[in-house]
């Protein structure tokens, strides 16, 4: 939907930004990462803004209010962060799920501290350069801590926007205009807080479903609420089938009960963490005899645990065994009552659930 002005800069007075920042003004989420008082004109802290935007990547805000805690709480800044043990990280990281984030994180802290003297630089392209920053992250913390003007565009500014604009294309063909209407309606002034009033405005009115357009700031003027079509929005292409990969577990045990862990593999899903040793995922079963890590007496546990990843669902059948000399590369035994505080990936958390009887 190409139309006139689709990429006109607006100036300071531009409608939509006046009425959101009004509205952000007075009904703008208290989030532990903000600064309060949203028109004070002091600037977020870059630390707490990379920080939190990490941990927001597929995760809910309700999750990760109390991560964003512990992790300040153990390491206050950039420097603390980056002198700190990546073991730590992951075990702190645990349960928030895409590991890749945690190692991710720790490489930019420290690449922050060496490379910019543990100042997180304020353009966009020197962003972009850290590990783990991607265009969304960058544009963020360029907008929101540096108040430069970026457009931050997840998926509740892809919904507001494809509702306003009535942008029928589905995602992701709608991806370019979506993100060029986006950047027209940035503010030249507190782009920052535009961008983070835009993502409450998609998080608390113009939610996926029953969007509460009643009070939408936006309200008048919403191309998709004139239509009768904003709960459509935005369209989305079909969904490719899941497949479904088949393993095995294995849960192998001293006398003393201590369980054996191993550290997967630094490349590659779940990358780096500590995991109930497995076979490969694969369509097919695996053997579960040419699969086991050690020679044991294996006995087949009830039922399976099933995990779904982004791009598969996960089956896995477990077995366990007592053995008392089991050596593996990149493992050590763990006593029971300290698996909780080991960076167990979320499929490992329910393997042990499963085998402790906790599910």
């Amino acid at each position: 939907m190409a139309e006139e002005g689709l990429k006109r800069r607006p100036e300071k007075g531009s409608v939509e930004a006046v009425r959101l920042l009004a509205w952000y003004d007075s009904h703008g989420r208290d989030l532990p990462w903000r600064v309060k008082g949203h028109h004070s004109g002091e600037r977020q802290d870059p630390y707490f803004v990379w920080l939190s935007e990490v941990m927001l990547q597929q995760t809910t805000v309700a999750a990760v209010r109390d991560y964003f805690r512990k992790f300040i709480a153990l390491w206050p800044t950039v420097e603390a962060l980056a002198a700190a043990d990546l073991d730590d990280v992951l075990r702190a990281w645990a349960g928030l799920g895409y590991y890749a984030r945690a190692r991710n994180l720790h490489a930019c802290a420290k690449a922050v501290v060496e490379r910019h003297g543990g100042r997180f630089p304020a353009s966009y392209e020197a962003l972009l350069a850290l590990p783990g920053v991607g265009p969304y992250t960058a544009a963020a913390i360029a907008a929101i801590a540096f108040d430069l003007r970026h457009a931050a565009i997840d998926g509740n500014v892809e919904r507001v926007i494809s509702r306003y604009y009535a942008i029928e294309q589905p995602l992701p063909e709608s991806k370019p205009e979506i993100r060029a209407r986006a950047e027209a309606l940035v503010p030249e002034q507190r782009a920052g807080d535009f961008a983070q009033a835009i993502m409450d405005l998609g998080a608390t009115l113009c939610t996926p479903k029953s969007p509460n357009c009643l009070i939408c700031p936006w309200t008048e003027d919403c191309r998709g609420r004139i239509a009768g079509i904003a709960a459509e929005l935005p369209r989305k292409a079909a969904k490719k089938t899941v497949p479904t990969r088949r393993g095995h577990a294995y849960w192998i045990t001293r006398a003393d009960g201590a369980v054996l862990l191993r550290r997967r593999p630094e490349k590659g899903l779940l990358g780096g963490m500590m995991e109930i040793p497995s076979s490969e995922w694969l369509a097919k079963l695996p053997d579960e005899e040419k699969s086991a890590p050690v020679d044991a007496a294996w006995r087949r546990l009830p039922g399976v645990v099933t995990h779904t990843f982004t791009h598969f669902h996960l089956e896995l059948t477990v077995w366990a065994a007592e053995v008392d000399n089991a050596t593996l590369p990149e493992s050590r035994f763990v006593a029971r009552r300290d698996l909780h505080a080991e960076a167990l990936p979320t499929v490992m958390r329910k393997i042990v659930a499963h085998v402790l009887g906790e599910a």
